[in-house]
């Protein structure tokens, strides 16, 4: 079976306390397109009424379908595969705080397109748009709406990816930092696990990283446990 023979291929990293390669592709992409779509919707929303802002929306609504299309993938990657377990995994307040931002960002990953569509198919029913700007991706059924129905919709769907926004701008410090601590303070090896063959925190600083050399930490039942990240 497919999915068993990718289990064993993941668990080949995850013996080691590392995402597979799939996972790390993953993350930094979501990674690189959340970044890039919250400096980009900044830029938009400056830019004077006019051509160049509505090619600018243009290329958000594509971006942000295909970050609907990849975290949807991502999903159904980490329910399919485990992760590793690693000392972000050991019992206590900083394992549940690590787990229930990851779910929030799961949540923020979803909320955000799906406004955003919604935004979009409400206000411009007849739009074309694309994802990454070459398939074709349908509108949401709303032309047949009233425009007060529409009005409705895009009041709540613009109330929901607005504050969603805010969550972002909180849960991206708190990770970045929350992993940092990890790499740096307690010298786990959280960051190593996601670095894809790159060196170390540690070594970019001329420091040997500790975590090699202290007892890891692993669960009763280690070697096949997941992680939401």
């Amino acid at each position: 079976m497919i999915v068993a023979r990718l289990r064993r291929w993941a668990r080949g990293h995850t013996r080691r306390r590392r995402y597979s390669p799939v996972g790390m592709a993953f993350h930094w992409t979501v990674a690189a397109l959340i970044l890039f779509q919250l400096w980009w919707g900044w830029r938009t929303g400056r830019l004077p009424v006019g051509p160049e802002k509505l090619d600018a929306y243009e290329i958000h609504a594509d971006v942000g379908l295909l970050i609907f299309v990849v975290t949807l993938l991502r999903m159904v990657w980490r329910l399919m595969i485990p992760g590793p377990v690693n000392d972000a995994d050991k019992p206590g307040w900083q394992s549940t705080a690590a787990h229930a931002t990851h779910y929030a960002f799961y949540i923020a990953l979803m909320l955000l397109p799906i406004s955003g569509w919604a935004m979009l198919s409400a206000t411009a029913p007849y739009q074309e748009l694309a994802l990454a700007g070459a398939v074709p991706w349908p509108q949401l059924p709303f032309a047949g709406l009233s425009p007060e129905q529409r009005w409705t919709i895009e009041t709540w769907a613009e109330w929901v990816h607005g504050w969603t926004i805010v969550g972002l701008l909180v849960l991206i410090p708190l990770h970045v930092g929350a992993t940092l601590k990890h790499e740096l303070v307690n010298t786990d090896d959280v960051l190593t696990g996601m670095l894809p063959g790159l060196p170390t925190l540690h070594r970019w600083l001329g420091i040997e990283p500790r975590h090699r050399r202290k007892e890891r930490w692993s669960p009763p039942d280690s070697g096949d446990g997941r992680s939401p990240a």
